[in-house]
């Protein structure tokens, strides 16, 4: 199975994935925990998109696109993948379906965590990562609902799309997501 959950900063995306990916037996793909993982290790592209994380910017698509390119590739995501946070805009859903074509793969479904502004800047504040300053995760909720709607209808006409409110406890969430997905509503 291959999935990608969505939402904005702080809808709950990696909670579920980790959650979702232990109960399902996938490998959780965090671009988010990936991209801090190029910076800690002070690789060219950790070095490459350092300033827009920390700024709150969205790191550019070829270079996120490239980082997914060689993530999917490797052996442990061969018999299926939760994609936490990827992709964050319609032309990132495309060129995703283009590689997972390369790959002979497909993108099964969409989880989309659908949770409130207000909500999203709280959860955010409490994570207390140090790039997460109220000014930079503003900017990040801002950005996300910019791309967010063109993403939506993307998934939606290609009938995989599977929204959630994920505005409610941690434990709730993961049984509707689980609900959802058996009987694939």
């Amino acid at each position: 199975m291959r999935l990608a959950i969505l939402g904005g900063p702080g809808a709950g995306k990696g909670t579920q994935a980790k959650q979702l990916s232990q109960f399902l037996g996938l490998t959780w793909v965090s671009t988010g925990e990936g991209l801090r993982q190029e910076i800690a290790a002070s690789t060219d592209l950790g070095q490459q998109v350092q300033t827009q994380i920390l700024q709150g910017d969205l790191v550019p698509d070829e270079a996120v696109i490239g980082w997914i390119r060689d993530r999917l590739v490797q052996p442990d995501v061969l018999d299926g993948w939760i994609l936490d946070g990827y992709p964050r805009t319609a032309f990132q859903a495309e060129e995703l379906d283009f590689l997972l074509d390369d790959l002979q793969q497909r993108l099964e479904l969409v989880v989309w965590l659908e949770v409130p502004e207000a909500v999203l800047m709280e959860r955010s504040l409490a994570m207390g990562r140090l790039d997460d300053q109220p000014a930079t995760i503003q900017r990040r909720i801002q950005q996300f609902r910019e791309r967010s709607s063109p993403l939506i209808e993307y998934y939606e006409f290609n009938n995989r799309l599977l929204q959630v409110d994920g505005n409610q406890a941690i434990e709730r969430v993961h049984q509707e997501i689980l609900a959802r997905l058996v009987i694939g509503e």
